[in-house]
């Protein structure tokens, strides 16, 4: 186990830093699987004859205890390392799908809650966090291309997970040539087992390439008198146990909360959202199973590329303005989406993607967002406590979704006027989120860690 000691993971000099990148994407796209759910939703529904509810707990418990574990793991990951982290989320998400599997298989919906739920978003959770701060270090005159590198691959994770789940749901279940067909529990179960077993690989591919910058390293000509552009980026540092002190903390939090509940909930429908949203006059939709599917793996591209391409803007418009655009702007077009989204599937679509790549730039711009506030010491241990925002949007985004929608119908009865108090409430927690981002201040000089010059000339002046 000393190989996955933090000093077995030291980059050499000359180390090229762009070999990084790649070891953290093996790892995000991976448990970007999680994006991936709603390809087999209907299944588990009818396998284990429960509510859109029900199963969407699944989806709800995973996102709880990636935050959980990131929140309670995030000091743990900085001080160990990335690659001990990279393993241990690597072990924790493929046993989620075998426990996962084996509730499957067993008509047992309790253990694919512990599976897939709770051990799999420990994986999640340690995942997430486990690359980020390693990247910001690497890259310091970059932060927000570097954090959207590390998180980009989560977003993209769905776009080869679902037309990879779909085929392998087809070639494991003899029916799926029927009309109107929906992939059997023993298909669903299958899949959870060769996932497992090929994400297991690849992410430890990830934990043993990872490399951490030498102390003292720096990229060639970068100076950080630099980095200080904008009012809110600071060249101080805030440790994590002082920075859920601040205000600023907690409102970002809120801007996170909001952003992720008002995405997730539709993330975790597409693939039958799409298909009630076209549901013709006869009850059969428009738009079938295999379209929908392609239709989730396209909103992985809007979230892959959202996390990359807006957060490597913020990185020159700020972090800050950037929010206003993902809140602002993503409020005016989910209410487009309630209200005229049902017009033509090009506009839904298009709605669709944009909306969803603001969801990923949320997510990729905050790590830097929090660098800019908090300052490097800690800011991965900061990370994982501000992702305790997207437990509380696991839950609610999709309860808040199901609820509304367990109301109007059954699955198969549902149209897009179904789906309007579900997206309207989602206008109004973008609101509430782009008013909290209006009211992010810089962090207060009490709250900074002492500098080791600071610290001397206050001895000096005492003696």
């Amino acid at each position: 186990m000393g190989l996955l000691d933090r000093d077995h993971s030291i980059a050499p000099p000359g180390f090229n830093r762009w070999l990084v990148p790649p070891a953290a994407l093996a790892v995000h796209l991976c448990i970007g699987q999680a994006y991936a759910t709603s390809v087999y939703k209907t299944a588990l529904v009818k396998h284990f004859e429960a509510s859109l509810t029900e199963i969407g707990v699944i989806f709800s418990i995973a996102i709880v205890m990636l935050g959980l574990s990131a929140a309670i793991m995030g000091t743990w990951v900085d001080t160990q390392g990335p690659r001990k982290a990279m393993f241990t989320s690597a072990v924790f998400w493929a046993s989620g799908f075998l426990i996962g599997s084996l509730g499957i298989f067993t008509h047992q919906l309790w253990l694919v809650y512990l599976g897939y739920g709770v051990v799999g978003g420990i994986g999640l959770g340690i995942g997430y966090i486990s690359p980020v701060s390693t990247l910001i270090k690497w890259f310091p005159d970059r932060p927000g291309l570097a954090t959207g590198m590390a998180i980009m691959g989560f977003g993209g994770g769905a776009l080869i997970a679902s037309p990879v789940s779909t085929a392998l749901l087809k070639m494991y279940d003899p029916n799926s040539g029927a009309q109107g067909w929906v992939a059997s529990g023993d298909a669903v179960g299958k899949l959870f087992l060769t996932l497992g077993v090929i994400y297991l690989a690849y992410m430890l591919f990830g934990a043993f390439t990872i490399k951490v910058p030498a102390p003292g390293w720096a990229p060639a000509g970068f100076d950080p008198a630099k980095v200080k552009k904008a009012a809110l980026v600071t060249t101080e540092n805030v440790s994590a146990k002082n920075a859920i002190k601040t205000k600023q903390f907690w409102l970002v939090w809120i801007v996170l909360f909001c952003n992720v509940t008002a995405g997730i909930g539709i993330l975790e429908q597409a693939a039958p959202m799409i298909q009630d949203f076209f549901r013709q006059s006869d009850g059969v939709s428009g738009v079938s199973a295999a379209v929908a599917a392609g239709f989730v793996g396209l909103l992985s591209i809007g979230n892959m590329a959202g996390r990359f391409v807006w957060s490597s803007t913020s990185d020159i418009t700020g972090r800050k303005r950037i929010y206003m655009v993902y809140l602002g702007v993503g409020a005016l077009l989910y209410t487009v989406l309630a209200l005229a989204g049902s017009s033509t599937t090009v506009l839904y679509v298009a709605l669709a993607f944009v909306i969803i790549s603001f969801y990923g730039g949320g997510f990729a711009t905050v790590p830097a967002y929090l660098r800019d506030l908090f300052g490097t010491f800690q800011v991965g241990a900061i990370h994982g406590r501000l992702l305790t925002a997207w437990s509380a949007a696991g839950v609610a985004g999709p309860l808040i979704v199901n609820a509304f929608l367990d109301a109007q119908g059954k699955p198969g009865e549902l149209d897009a006027a179904s789906y309007q108090p579900a997206l309207l409430t989602m206008v109004a927690l973008l609101v509430i989120g782009f008013l909290a981002n209006l009211m992010v201040k810089p962090v207060d000089h009490r709250f900074h860690e002492p500098r080791p010059d600071r610290r001397e000339s206050e001895a000096a002046m005492e003696a």
